[in-house]
């Protein structure tokens, strides 16, 4: 007797799932898109609620601005909404005195007018191997939103708006864009930014107007370096006593000189808080005084010795 009550109990519970099952899956509604982002200012994309037992149903609609945000009511129809708003959206059906269970969450972006640009710090025409360099996405008009941003190509994938390269390679050069999100809105890709990193790096050139300081007088040297317009001159001097920094702040890399030795120089820049970045040294230029001792022979000599 105990063991048909058992068998029996164990029949009934399972045609209880069963068929429990069987009902909550035809009361199941689905909301599907024709579309996932809405283009453009008037673009709109159709939102359709259906049910696995669709007769005699109604369907609401059903939005809300981010996935914690208030919900609210939109419309009622047979099943097709047509939207032009982004959001997140579900949909149930109903008829008298019966509801179905909600759908699944659908959500539509929405593109927005704001026009997002790449910008890079330092702001130089040339990056060269090693410099350190961030790229930047600009957004006009974003206002208070909390955007996130996507990059192409997403080697580092970051999320922030800021795009670090923090020791640029040959491997670095290529076409940069990007685009800002904020829950359902989105904006356009940026235009491409072209960044170029030169695998070698620049040169600094010394020349002289004399190499020979005449009794009383002075020779003025020049360092130049390619895009010179970023960078600073910074000199040095040899001599019998050793090796010496000459303090130069002259913008156009010129210095003025009356006493003999050996003369070089080198640039170098930074970005804003980032270590110095400098060129190859120049090749050395020996300044001599009328009836000095010849340094080229002093130094010939020392380093034979």
């Amino acid at each position: 007797m105990g063991n048909e009550l058992l068998l029996r109990l164990s029949f009934f519970v399972l045609c209880v799932a069963f068929y429990g099952n069987a009902e909550e899956r035809e009361d199941k509604v689905t909301l599907t898109a024709d579309a996932k982002i809405i283009q453009h200012a008037g673009g709109r994309v159709t939102l359709t609620c259906s049910a696995y037992r669709p007769a005699a149903l109604m369907y609401e609609l059903y939005r809300r601005s981010s996935f914690h945000g208030r919900e609210t009511f939109i419309n009622t129809s047979n099943g097709v909404f047509s939207i032009t708003e982004g959001g997140i959206y579900r949909c149930r059906g109903f008829t008298q005195g019966f509801f179905t269970p909600v759908s699944d969450d659908v959500t539509i972006k929405e593109t927005v007018s704001n026009r997002v640009s790449v910008t890079m710090e330092p702001n130089w025409s040339q990056i060269y191997r090693g410099e350190k360099v961030t790229l930047r996405c600009e957004i006009r008009g974003g206002g208070g939103a909390q955007w996130m941003y996507e990059w192409r190509p997403n080697r580092n994938s970051p999320s922030s708006r800021e795009y670090k390269i923090n020791s640029a390679t040959a491997s670095d050069s290529g076409e940069y864009s990007c685009m800002a999100k904020s829950d359902y809105k989105q904006t356009q890709w940026s235009d491409a930014f072209r960044l170029s990193v030169l695998s070698e790096k620049p040169k600094a050139t010394v020349t002289a107007d004399n190499t020979i300081i005449p009794a009383g007088g002075s020779v003025t040297l020049r360092c130049s370096v390619e895009n010179s317009a970023d960078w600073k001159v910074y000199w040095f001097r040899r001599d019998f006593s050793g090796a010496t920094n000459i303090n130069n702040n002259k913008p156009d890399g010129t210095i003025i000189v009356s006493d003999g030795g050996v003369y070089s120089c080198r640039g170098g820049r930074r970005g804003r808080g980032d270590p110095v970045f400098y060129t190859e040294t120049s090749r050395e230029v020996t300044i001599q005084k009328t009836g000095e001792f010849s340094y080229q022979l002093f130094f010939k000599i020392t380093s034979i010795i």
